[in-house]
């Protein structure tokens, strides 16, 4: 058998060794606040300007179009997770499923998606400090605010904001996702409280025109416009119910918490995303806050609410972090089962303090804080959106395989209509995918090929399957 061909079993999946088991100590509250916790952040808070610019009122549209294409995903995941309940997420179901050598570069898909959605989040939470600090008189240093492709040295902010999770994350998964269910908390009274200053002040006229640049992604004046290249971009702001299923190893009842945790999420996220985006469009000309680094905060104080603007700049400055928090949580888990499988130095996957992987959370950490504190919003968001795309398309022909393969296998969550769902989940994200710029994709096949390399370079021949072990499904 080929190298990039070899499959692990579900019986070695599932029996680890027992000094490199992380232990079970979530149930389905912290998982439902995982997911939320992680899907209501930058995306809404401050992406909703963004996608604005890029399709005007049809933003909503842009939103749905994610929450549409992530139900779809969020079914498939719910199989996968529930018939493989181990940390890893795609890259352990591609491994099962799909071969090594796929795995491989679902993996690395994975290491990219989590670590610049973390850096994003990060530069976002900085816009919304800044601007907190400087309606109360406080103005710091331009050069510590950006990068160096944004005319500065070093956005200061955000790489303190990622240390102080990391610091955070070294606690322990429980105490972390205790307190990520306060921030959760927090985060969804801001939203509710912009909801009811805003909902009064809808007016028909800021609907019109609803699709200004049409719906399809195309570029004008340099710039990429439409309704699609809004929902590449708002897209970031889905991610979380991925992030759920890394943490299937550390939950008590994975039969039932699992499906609870990704689905209801996901779900409850769609339908908050499409009510404020709404509000914000219908309140106030999106031409206004399609710029603003702080589009929520922008609208109240323009509709003279300075203190519900203040409420939900400082909701976001104390609850942002709650994303930060589980996507770097989510990096940890796929970078210790990379780790633990022997595709990278298996010394990362030891287990010290609280029983977490102290190492593997620095170097997350540290990396997380130099993308955050070199480079822009923008940027950051959609090469992030690359390989969450490619993780969902592997996921969703995971389970198809394994309706063909292993028809009559256990399923404790049967994803509905999957010969409609999944491909519909995969055409959907080659859609999304095809609608990202020229220049994110091309940077996303650079950090595969530099993958590549590290695989036929070290974990082809270190892989514990290298020897033959726990080959050949018995899924």
């Amino acid at each position: 058998m080929a190298f990039w061909m070899r499959r692990k079993s579900l019986t070695s999946v599932l029996q680890i060794e027992e000094s490199r088991r992380l232990t079970p100590t979530l149930s389905w509250p912290h998982l439902m606040a995982l997911g939320i916790g992680a899907i209501i952040g930058t995306g809404i808070y401050t992406l909703t300007g963004i996608g604005a610019d890029r399709a005007g009122p049809a933003v909503i549209l842009a939103f749905a179009a994610c929450g549409i294409l992530c139900v779809f995903a969020a079914l498939a995941y719910a199989e996968m997770a529930t018939m493989i309940p181990a940390s890893g997420s795609a890259y352990t179901y591609a491994y099962a499923v799909l071969g090594e050598g796929a795995a491989w570069i679902v993996g690395w898909s994975l290491v990219l998606e989590y670590s610049v959605t973390c850096s994003a989040v990060a530069v976002g939470w900085s816009g919304y400090m800044v601007g907190l600090l400087k309606s109360a008189g406080v103005v710091l240093p331009a050069a510590l605010l950006v990068g160096p492709q944004g005319g500065g040295v070093i956005n200061l902010p955000a790489v303190l904001i990622v240390l102080a999770v990391t610091a955070l994350l070294l606690r322990g998964a429980k105490e972390s996702a205790t307190f990520n269910i306060v921030l959760v908390a927090i985060k969804l009274i801001a939203l509710g409280v912009f909801v009811a200053l805003t909902v009064s002040a809808i007016r028909p006229e800021h609907f019109t025109p609803f699709m200004p640049y049409g719906f399809a992604a195309h570029t004008l004046n340099g710039q990429t416009k439409g309704v699609m290249a809004a929902a590449a971009i708002v897209f970031f702001a889905f991610f979380g119910f991925d992030a759920v299923s890394t943490s299937a190893e550390e939950v008590k009842n994975p039969k039932r918490d699992l499906t609870i945790g990704i689905i209801g999420s996901m779900v409850v996220c769609t339908i908050l995303y499409m009510i404020v985006s709404a509000c914000a469009v219908g309140a106030w000309p999106y031409t206004g806050f399609a710029k603003s680094a702080e589009p929520l905060a922008f609208i109240l104080r323009e509709l003279h609410h300075p203190v519900g603007a203040f409420a939900i700049a400082a909701a976001a400055i104390i609850a942002l972090p709650s994303v930060i928090l589980v996507m770097m949580f989510g990096q940890t888990r796929v970078f210790f089962v990379m780790a633990r499988d022997g595709l990278l130095p298996q010394g990362l996957s030891r287990l010290r303090g609280r029983g977490g992987p102290t190492t593997l959370t620095l170097i997350v950490g540290g990396f997380v804080a130099v993308v955050a504190g070199l480079f822009r919003l923008d940027q950051i968001a959609e090469l992030s959106n690359a390989g969450t795309l490619l993780a969902f398309i592997s996921v969703s022909v995971c389970v198809l395989v394994l309706r063909v393969r292993s028809p009559d296998a256990p399923r404790l969550f049967r994803c509905p209509a999957v010969w409609v769902v999944a491909p519909l989940a995969v055409v959907g994200c080659l859609y999304f995918a095809a609608s990202l710029p020229i220049a994110t994709l091309l940077r996303f096949a650079a950090w595969n090929a530099i993958g590549f390399v590290i695989y036929l370079a070290y974990g082809r021949r270190r892989s514990l399957l290298a020897d033959g072990r726990s080959l050949a499904g018995s899924l």
